[in-house]
């Protein structure tokens, strides 16, 4: 019986793998110091697990970026517009992959699976596949050479990887395009000596049809017959498996399996239909997602279940999936109250968590009967803290059948009432809420935490920030104002520091995508309002202009998601806490004279089950959240909602539900792709299609500003049609921000000007 990780957080302790990046990207570290700067990194993050005592360390997992752009780039797969030659793909292509060109826009970036995480999308555009560079090769024998770990390496299946891609036609023969290189990568490895390779194929938690899993047997047949001597460890994760049957019967030589985020179903399964015998497990039985402490008893407790039909000695224990979700440590977590830290396990103390079960399932409950007193008494101690019994937010979610969760009058009629209300022109402009965030203003807000501004200097210079946008939006002409969030850190993490329920961690970062990192809160107790939030900043920046200024809210399904929750209550009690909490926001804002609100909801669509049979009750709680947030308000109050990267057309009947009088959309790097699903589905309320990309620090082009706006008038209403970017500009720099408005503006008013000559 062995123990295993699937994965580490690349980012370091103190996020110093971000700080390396964008020294790098900024000119003020060179390549070779920066390499190595990476290369101490990575080392660390595998001899820390060495120490921990873990039997199979992962390799190959670490990444300068993302883990899917490596496997495009070892397969030479490199968007036709960045001018690759051929060969081992150089670090400067790689970035400009990731993060575009002057002249080339960056490859698309979605949601991996129903995390927070994103990965940048492989191009599939007639380039054929080669195998340029065998990374799990040269991580496992740096591992090997500099630490003495004989690791197992990582990478991506073939049938997931080209799943997540795009651009191509036929998936069996794209896939078989990828078998002979997968092929040569395995024979390399067993070349070497590697005892196992852990093939992630988390695609097969999803919903497949019978013909894509029959794809399965053939595909791993022909690995099998390439490499019959190395280990094959065929890993899923994030739900259970269909075809359980089909998939267990493989030519492989241990299955993967997650036994946290399977509704029991995996579980179900190995009781009905067994486990080979030829074959070893790998048990993931604790949460490689969220940051609670396990209880060790009833994990050893699944665990002796599980090997009730599976013999220890075919048994590995492991997380449920790879740890770079979670962040890396509690230990540095100083600030936390007693009953909050002892509940927590981040990455380290998960890793500590897996050797305890391992030793508790070789030897006995009694070896670890000091571990498990030590779980029940902090798991118990939290469960009946002041926290959790907040009987006024309990007796409020009782009552939740007399709130109404419904607008006065459909949108239609609000329609009407709003644009007599506000009067504005055709196709009107605006910004999704966010301004650049500069190095000043972080500095300023640093010394305001560490007391060394008083509230009143910090609010003085928050106050010139939002004066000093007021006036560039006014410069720039456009039609519907924000307030620039100058106040705020994270979207998710401002409202959490004002909400009661709600902790932050001191270093509990995690990745979101490339050099991005958040700091999710901790949902730990009864979420409850306690003061206005918005409020003061939004009737400020109101004040200093005639337009209008939107009020921006982040929304509680994305608050939800974008948080470390509470496992003790259903996730969607949770979120109707949250809910009920930011209606009482959003009245305020009316109140004070905000009539248009913004209440962001990016993560929606991430949440969603992997399985379309669980879609339903996930979208309608989502919607009713929504819904209980924003209908207070009067007919003349418009409100706002924005989303990220969403495949509209999976969700588009829940988004049309959620009634809010204008969605944005990020869509700027599909290409206008998206469009496809309002050709073939109605919607009819007011949206704004991102008409161009904020991630990449180009500024866009009038003709191709104005070629996006054009085409989405080809499907949609122009007088539903608004015009903004496709996200907020927090990350973006003043000039290019400036520059990049001024082209949407022109373009917006060429556009217009043709559809008043056309009327």
């Amino acid at each position: 019986m062995k123990s295993s990780n699937l994965g580490y957080p690349r980012i370091g302790e103190k996020r110093e793998w971000k700080k390396a990046l964008e020294q790098f990207w900024t000119g003020k570290l060179e390549k070779e110091p920066f390499l190595k700067q990476m290369e101490e990194i990575r080392l660390k993050h595998l001899q820390k697990q060495k120490d921990q005592g873990i039997d199979l360390i992962p390799v190959g997992d670490f990444s300068l970026y993302d883990h899917v752009l490596d496997t495009a780039v070892m397969f030479g797969l490199v968007p036709k517009r960045f001018n690759y030659r051929g060969g081992k793909v150089s670090l400067e292509t790689y970035f400009e992959i990731a993060r575009g060109t002057k002249d080339a826009v960056a490859a698309e970036m979605t949601k991996w699976f129903n995390t927070n995480y994103h990965y940048i999308v492989p191009e599939q555009d007639q380039t054929v596949p080669t195998l340029v560079e065998n990374r799990p090769l040269q991580f496992y024998k740096e591992a090997k050479q500099k630490l003495g770990i004989k690791g197992k390496p990582v990478i991506i299946g073939p049938v997931t990887f080209v799943k997540l891609s795009k651009g191509y036609t036929n998936l069996k023969t794209v896939i078989h395009q990828f078998i002979p290189l997968y092929a040569e990568i395995l024979r390399e490895l067993q070349a070497e000596g590697v005892d196992w390779v852990q093939v992630d194929e988390p695609i097969l938690t999803t919903s497949l049809s019978r013909e894509e899993v029959e794809l399965f047997a053939d595909v791993y047949q022909k690995l099998h017959d390439a490499a019959p001597n190395v280990n094959i460890l065929l890993q899923t994760y994030f739900d259970s498996i269909d075809y359980y049957e089909k998939i267990i019967s493989l030519p492989v030589q241990g299955i993967g399996l997650d036994f946290i985020h399977d509704r029991g179903e995996n579980l179900a399964s190995l009781k009905k239909f067994g486990f080979p015998e030829d074959k070893v497990l790998a048990a993931g039985i604790l949460d490689g997602r969220n940051i609670w402490r396990a209880n060790l008893d009833e994990k050893l407790s699944l665990l002796s279940e599980i090997a009730e039909i599976v013999p220890k000695d075919r048994l590995i224990v492991q997380p449920s999936s790879s740890l770079f979700h979670v962040p890396v440590t509690v230990k540095s977590e100083d600030k936390l109250e007693e009953v909050l830290k002892n509940s927590l396990s981040f990455a380290d103390e998960k890793l500590r968590e897996v050797i305890v079960l391992t030793k508790g399932l070789r030897l006995g409950k009694d070896s670890i009967q000091e571990e498990i007193v030590s779980s029940t008494k902090a798991i118990k101690a939290l469960n009946e803290s002041t926290f959790r019994n907040n009987q006024q937010v309990q007796n409020d979610i009782q009552n939740l059948a007399s709130v109404r969760a419904e607008r006065e009058v459909p949108f239609n009629i609000r329609q009407a009432i709003q644009e007599t209300t506000f009067q504005l022109p055709l196709l009107p402009t605006t910004t999704i809420g966010s301004f650049p965030q500069t190095q000043e203003v972080r500095k300023q807000r640093k010394l305001w935490r560490k007391g060394e501004l008083t509230d009143a200097e910090y609010e003085k210079y928050i106050n010139a920030e939002i004066k000093k946008w007021i006036e560039i939006q006014e410069m720039l002409g456009l039609d519907v104002f924000v307030h620039g969030e100058f106040e705020r850190t994270d979207m998710v993490e401002y409202f959490g520091e004002k909400l009661a329920g709600f902790q932050f961690t001191k270093y509990g970062w995690v990745q979101s995508y490339g050099s991005r990192c958040v700091k999710p809160p901790l949902i730990y107790g009864d979420v409850s309002f306690q003061d206005p939030m918005t409020v003061k900043e939004t009737v400020y920046a109101q004040s200093l202009t005639e337009k209008h200024v939107k009020g921006m809210l982040t929304g509680p399904i994305t608050i939800l998601n974008w948080s470390f929750v509470r496992d003790d209550i259903p996730r969607f009690e949770v979120v109707n806490q949250i809910a009920l909490a930011l209606r009482k926001e959003v009245e305020l804002l009316e109140v004070n004279g905000i009539s248009m609100i913004q209440v962001d909801e990016p993560a929606l669509r991430e949440g969603l089950p992997l399985k379309r049979e669980n879609w339903d009750s996930y979208l309608n709680a989502a919607v009713y959240a929504f819904k209980l947030s924003t209908t207070s308000v009067r007919n003349e109050t418009q409100i706002h909602t924005h989303m990220c990267y969403a495949n509209f057309e999976d969700i588009i009947d829940a988004i049309n539900a959620l009634d809010a009088d204008v969605i944005s959309i990020e869509t700027s790097r599909s290409h206008g792709e998206l469009l496809s699903a309002f050709e073939e589905n109605t919607y009819d309320k007011g949206i704004g299609l991102g008409v161009y990309d904020i991630h990449s620090p180009r500024v866009p082009a009038l003709e191709e500003i104005t070629k996006n706006i054009e085409r989405a008038l080809q499907v949609l209403e122009p007088k539903l049609f608004w015009i903004n970017p496709d996200c907020g500009l927090k990350t973006r720099g003043l000039e290019e921000t400036v520059a990049a408005l001024e082209v949407m503006v022109e373009a917006a008013e060429q556009v217009r000007e043709k559809l008043v000559v056309k009327k």
